[in-house]
């Protein structure tokens, strides 16, 4: 029997638990290593155990989960003969900067596959995945979601794992009202919120097995919403890949990015509003040469506001999506853009920043007049609500996908910026049409 460690960041890796490893009879997970700053905070030690209850009877004490950084200790400690690489949004490099430490320590190194680890569903999926975090996969299945319910199906979206607090208590969750969204992190509503919002379903938690089959149990089609750009857990009927010429040139260079990449059927170029010519050719190019038979659609990330004048020549404080600006090393985002575009002053919240979030700005510092809007547990909310106050703005614009009024309490007015996709030589309409052939509609 193969003894085996999982490098995760309590989401993908506890999926290839469940479905590749707990009742395999060749392996014996011994320990989970939970990596800092991917949707963990800095630290990555929100859980000390993968509970018992999920672990199956050959683990009655649970898993153990210990920080990454500790990963050949732990392969030492466990007599580890394979080391599984089981989380999103992180360079090709990072892959194998993390195999050369398992080989180095003398043990195998792999990634489970989408056909070990895919579900199959009992209706019709459709994925919209990305080739890095914040691309605007989830201003894409919105769109499709509205769409499909229009037409009169039964519509489950289902979310890959956010799983903060007890896991147990968290193996299958189902977001149908606001009230189900209470005592939530600030990262996990803004991946759930919107949907909810506009009377969408979510489904997710730890157990996706599980999930899928509730969630086909209640719906006519699931539509995927991945996280970061991490590989559906269920096998697509047809998958949508988004890509970001912002950051022209990552479709290629991240995993499991490329890998969404290579096995699209269509690849959405958004933001093409913020692009250049060069940088949307660059991404172009790299689709045509490693996926020539996706059809690639154009298509604009396109930012609004309800009042731009409490925006207008204000003195802004800009608080983005959290993942996005960390792992996700984007720039700038929506709230950006619109304070930007109503001749707002960017005002920089370094100098004012406290606890966490100031530890945040230092090691992601390629950050310029922003602020990423972390809050994965109540200590690090109250620094991010500090930290607005320190800086004192006139206005706070806000381009994070949840409603930041709900967690900060401020004195200055939050502007909530919101945005959605528009293809340009088709609609999500006419897109449906063309493919429900191919979805199974």
């Amino acid at each position: 029997m193969r003894r085996v460690v999982i490098v995760g960041a309590l989401g993908r890796d506890f999926h290839d638990f469940l479905t590749v490893f707990r009742d395999s009879r060749d392996h014996r997970v011994v320990a989970f290593t939970a990596a800092p700053s991917q949707n963990l905070g800095e630290t990555g030690d929100h859980h000390a155990t993968f509970p018992a209850a999920l672990a199956g009877p050959d683990h009655p004490d649970g898993i153990p989960i210990v920080p990454e950084p500790e990963l050949e200790a732990v392969v030492e400690e466990y007599a580890a003969d394979e080391v599984v690489f089981s989380y999103s949004d992180v360079s090709h490099e990072k892959v194998m900067h993390v195999a050369s430490r398992a080989l180095a320590a003398g043990a195998d190194f792999r990634v489970v596959g989408p056909d070990e680890m895919q579900l199959d569903a009992d209706v019709p999926v459709l994925a919209v995945d990305a080739v890095r975090t914040g691309c605007g996969k989830s201003q894409v299945s919105r769109a499709l979601t509205a769409e499909l319910e229009s037409r009169g199906y039964d519509v489950a979206v289902v979310r890959e794992p956010m799983p903060y607090g007890d896991l147990t208590e968290k193996r299958v969750e189902r977001f149908a009202d606001e009230s189900d969204l209470a005592d939530l992190t600030i990262e996990e509503r803004e991946e759930y919120e919107q949907h909810v919002q506009r009377g969408h379903v979510v489904y997710a938690g730890v157990d996706y097995a599980e999930i899928v089959e509730r969630a086909s149990a209640e719906a006519d089609v699931i539509v995927w919403d991945g996280g970061n750009n991490e590989l559906p857990f269920v096998r697509p009927d047809l998958h949508v890949v988004l890509a970001d010429p912002l950051r022209a040139g990552d479709e290629l260079t991240s995993h499991p990015g490329e890998a969404n990449l290579r096995d699209a059927d269509v690849v959405v170029v958004n933001k093409e509003n913020s692009a250049s010519d060069d940088q949307i050719q660059t991404v172009v190019e790299n689709v045509r040469e490693v996926n020539p038979n996706a059809e690639i659609l154009h298509a604009d990330s396109v930012v609004t506001v309800d009042d731009p004048d409490v925006v207008r020549g204000k003195d802004a404080l800009v608080v983005e999506d959290g993942p996005s600006l960390t792992h996700g090393g984007t720039d700038y985002g929506a709230g950006t853009v619109a304070a930007e575009r109503y001749d707002a002053t960017l005002l920089d919240p370094r100098e004012e920043a406290v606890g966490s979030i100031a530890d945040t700005l230092e090691k992601y510092d390629h950050l310029d007049r922003l602020l990423p809007a972390m809050g994965y547990t109540d200590e690090q909310i109250a620094d991010l609500e500090a930290t607005i106050r320190n800086v004192d703005p006139e206005v706070v614009v806000a381009g994070t996908p949840h409603s930041l009024s709900d967690y900060v309490d401020v004195d200055a007015p939050i502007v909530q910026v919101d945005y959605h996709v528009e293809f340009h030589d088709t609609t999500i309409a006419d897109f449906l049409d063309a493919h429900a052939d191919d979805i199974g509609l």
